[in-house]
């Protein structure tokens, strides 16, 4: 037996009631082929992604269900033939199910094999404040150094310059 999701469309003038018969049909035509019923959800008005029958909305209603490949030609046949329902499509999901499951599983045999990374502890969470009775005077941890403490870099040595030699005045001798 196979799993099934029948998604069907049906026109949004039809009433909830009429709805919900055309759904208990579909569910008696399963089960009485000895198929189960997994899930039902009716996801309400939606608007289409193209007009479909001069209409731009409809009614969305999933259907996930067990059977076998004959049922789900009698219910296709069904969606086919029925004036309420205006698209349909019918996904077998089990190759999808057992995939997700297996790579469910190979992510859990993954996470057994890693070894367990040991975290320290952490510490106290913050030292206590120290008290107002402590050195006066005292720097606060953290607190940037006072101007004073601060030591001054070398300033660079200034480049010697030699003083020019004096230039020769001349000067004029007045005879």
């Amino acid at each position: 037996m196979r799993i099934y999701e029948e998604l069907f469309i049906v026109r949004p003038d039809v009433t909830e009631e009429e709805i919900d018969a055309y759904i208990e049909q579909v569910k008696q035509v399963i089960t009485s082929a000895g198929g189960t019923i997994d899930k039902v959800d009716k996801w309400g008005v939606r608007r289409l992604a193209y007009r479909v029958n001069k209409r731009n909305e409809g009614f969305y209603t999933l259907i996930q269900f067990s059977a076998e490949a004959a049922t789900v030609k009698e219910v296709e046949r069904r969606m086919r033939v029925t004036d309420l329902v205006m698209k349909w499509i019918t996904v077998r999901i089990d190759e999808k199910l057992k995939k997700l499951e297996k790579r469910t599983k190979q992510r859990e045999k993954r996470a057994k094999r890693r070894p367990v990374v040991e975290r320290p502890a952490p510490t106290a969470a913050m030292p206590a404040a120290p008290a107002a009775s402590a050195t006066p005077g005292a720097p606060m941890p953290g607190a940037p150094a006072p101007a004073e403490a601060v030591v001054a870099a070398p300033a660079p040595a200034e480049a010697v310059v030699a003083p020019a030699p004096e230039a020769a005045v001349v000067t004029e001798t007045q005879e």
